[in-house]
């Protein structure tokens, strides 16, 4: 049983202290892998910010994903193939779609990075957080994102997640670090002692600090004879 978030987060830290060198971008999925991705951050001496990720609803059937749009430098979308083809979503449904999806998430970056620019992934150490994983279907899409955005290493850091939604994960990265496998798995707050909702305001005030402490950029050179 985890304790909470901000524990949770310096758990993970420690677990990621190898990653201290390679000077990793933390990214956490909002709201909730904000305060895991914190501590991360914080530890490692990292910058942090959020992946925006919303996802492409099937026509007359918006609760099934066909995709995803990923924020970033220049957001992505991420496509189910064989469920687009099964639901007969045409190309002018799904650029629809992403126009829509890509106004509410500049509103969201907005409020949260507050006009700062956003991240680029493009030849980074790459730490993906969130304070748990369920069906792994964001996370999926904001990894497939992150990868054909150019990032040099990915990395999957959670507190918690099914053991088989792990192992399949485990697949699409350099390096899955996972606190609890619990089976059976039940809603990821079930295994949290303190879950409380995380408020977009909590989100604004610790990017603003987070950004204070060490802005995004680009990944520092590499010391004066460095191999």
């Amino acid at each position: 049983m985890l304790e909470d978030r901000a524990s949770a987060g310096a758990r993970l830290a420690r677990r990621l202290s190898a990653y201290r060198d390679a000077h990793p971008l933390v990214l956490a999925l909002p709201r909730g892998g904000v305060p895991v991705a914190e501590e991360i951050a914080r530890r490692l001496g990292a910058p942090l910010d959020v992946v925006i990720v919303r996802k492409i609803g099937a026509p007359f059937h918006e609760e099934l994903a066909i995709g995803a749009v990923v924020d970033g430098a220049a957001p992505i979308v991420v496509l189910n193939d064989e469920l687009v083809q099964a639901t007969g979503a045409s190309a002018q449904y799904i650029e629809r779609t992403k126009a829509e999806n890509l106004r509410e998430m500049e509103r969201r970056a907005a409020l949260y990075r507050g006009g700062r620019h956003g991240y680029d992934v493009a030849g980074r150490t790459v730490i993906l957080v969130d304070d748990g994983i369920a069906t792994g279907a964001t996370v999926r899409a904001a990894l497939s994102a992150m990868r054909q955005a150019g990032a040099g290493r990915l990395v999957l850091a959670v507190p918690v997640a099914p053991p088989d939604i792990a192992a399949s994960l485990a697949e699409e990265v350099d390096d899955l670090v996972c606190l609890e496998m619990p089976s059976p798995f039940y809603a990821v707050g079930g295994h949290y002692r303190h879950f409380p909702q995380i408020s977009d305001g909590e989100v604004v005030a610790v990017l603003e600090t987070a950004h204070r402490r060490r802005p995004l950029g680009p990944e520092p050179p590499a010391p004066s004879g460095a191999a």
